[in-house]
């Protein structure tokens, strides 16, 4: 029988996982569609990740107490680094306001970002159109994450958004330039969604 040479299998690309935290409001989820729109526009294979979508299926049995938290983020962690290393870019928008559970990911996680989506929490409370906020300072509403429940920000995060200062698309340019820098996303010469405005 002739020997055949196997061809190498072809080389996967880096996967990744942006996660972005903050408070409610601060604009995670507005900030993870419009991203996951770039990434799809480019072809790079993504996935996202929600907080709320996900309450309603994979963490359906969990609470909000500081334990059921942390296995919320545990949880979403664990499919976040099975993406990841098949060469998937998550896109992942979690409050996660536990600095220590956000910490422990980053040794779990390969190329994991941490993206802290800022705004004062005035601005948060002017955006919610749930009334959640307004629930929380009546006590209608406990556990509630930035008012009888602390937010620890992140003392390191890779990066920063003020969304109260910055607009979607400048958002998303923002992280889409720190993922080149990374060479973790091609770098493109194409006209890219920002650079349109169309998420302004």
């Amino acid at each position: 029988m002739t020997n055949q040479l196997i061809p190498k299998p072809p080389s996967i690309i880096p996967g990744f996982t942006i996660w972005l935290t903050g408070l409610s409001g601060a604009g995670k989820t507005t900030i993870a569609l419009a991203l996951e729109a770039e990434l799809i526009a480019r072809h790079f294979p993504v996935e996202r990740l929600d907080g709320d979508i996900v309450r309603e299926s994979l963490t359906r049995d969990l609470g909000f107490s500081r334990e059921d938290r942390d296995k919320n983020v545990e949880r979403v962690g664990f499919v976040a680094r099975l993406l990841a290393r098949n060469g998937v870019g998550v896109v992942a928008a979690f409050i996660s306001p536990y600095r220590a559970a956000r910490e422990k990911l980053r040794t779990e996680i390969n190329n994991f970002i941490e993206v802290y989506v800022e705004a004062p929490i005035e601005t948060c409370i002017a955006r919610d159109v749930k009334g959640l906020y307004a629930k929380a300072l009546a006590g209608q509403v406990s556990n509630f994450t930035g008012v009888d429940d602390p937010y620890e920000a992140p003392e390191i995060p890779d990066l920063v958004i003020r969304t109260d200062q910055l607009s979607v698309a400048d958002s998303v340019a923002y992280i889409l330039d720190y993922l080149e820098s990374r060479q973790l996303i091609p770098a493109t010469q194409t006209v890219s969604y920002a650079e349109k405005g169309q998420l302004q």
